[in-house]
């Protein structure tokens, strides 16, 4: 998507996709990325996501990276976070203790001087992009983390026709199009969830599913 449709979303509180709760799957599954506390998770497209904090909570360090300024500040002003400010050439740097937001372009920013990356969680990066822009995201992923790394992948799957996104429609057939060719993929859950979901029941969707890969890049 253009920057400045982020932009105004947040200028506009349009942020429907934020949760206001930590993410079931992250808790059930995150043991399958296979990282001891301590070790560094990068979650893509962050937002003001509370799924940081819990994975803090679990001894981990994390580096988000989230275009909107609006998000960045939201996060630390509504959890009561403390934030030391750098700006970068490409990034403005939000640092507190072992948490680092960059305000950038995910595409864009450099990261190679960030720490190791242990494993990657995206709830709501991948199904923010439209389908054209799916691949570069997959590609930059790739060129960011070292082999056998581990994501852990949250998609939801509905008829893309009956609703404009984002979120958009992610199937699994695409999750594998995208990418079988460098990583091995496991779905370890899928439910149906539009009966907890009457945002999207009024927006007129039929069938809502969600699903969870853990990916491992290859050698």
């Amino acid at each position: 998507m253009d920057p400045d449709f982020w932009h105004i979303r947040w200028a506009k509180g349009e942020i429907g996709f934020h949760q206001h709760d930590y993410n079931i799957h992250m808790q059930d599954f995150i043991d399958r990325l296979k990282v001891k506390p301590g070790g560094h998770i990068l979650v893509p497209l962050c937002g003001k996501s509370l799924d940081m904090l819990w994975l803090l909570e679990q001894g981990y360090s994390v580096t988000g990276v989230e275009i909107s300024p609006l998000a960045v500040e939201d996060f630390f002003a509504e959890n009561d976070l403390n934030s030391h400010i750098t700006d970068l050439p490409d990034a403005c740097l939000y640092t507190n203790k072992r948490l680092n937001i960059y305000c950038a372009d995910f595409f864009n920013v450099d990261l190679t001087h960030i720490p190791h990356i242990d494993a990657v969680y995206d709830r709501a990066s991948l199904i923010a992009m439209p389908e054209e822009r799916r691949p570069d995201y997959a590609d930059r992923l790739t060129d960011l983390i070292p082999a056998n790394t581990r994501s852990l992948l949250v998609t939801l799957d509905y008829p893309q026709q009956e609703m404009s996104g984002p979120p958009f429609s992610v199937t699994p057939d695409e999750v594998e199009q995208l990418f079988s060719a460098r990583y091995s993929i496991e779905r370890v859950h899928s439910e149906d969830c539009l009966i907890n979901e009457p945002r999207f029941r009024d927006k007129g969707l039929t069938r809502l599913d969600e699903h969870v890969f853990v990916l491992e890049k290859k050698q």
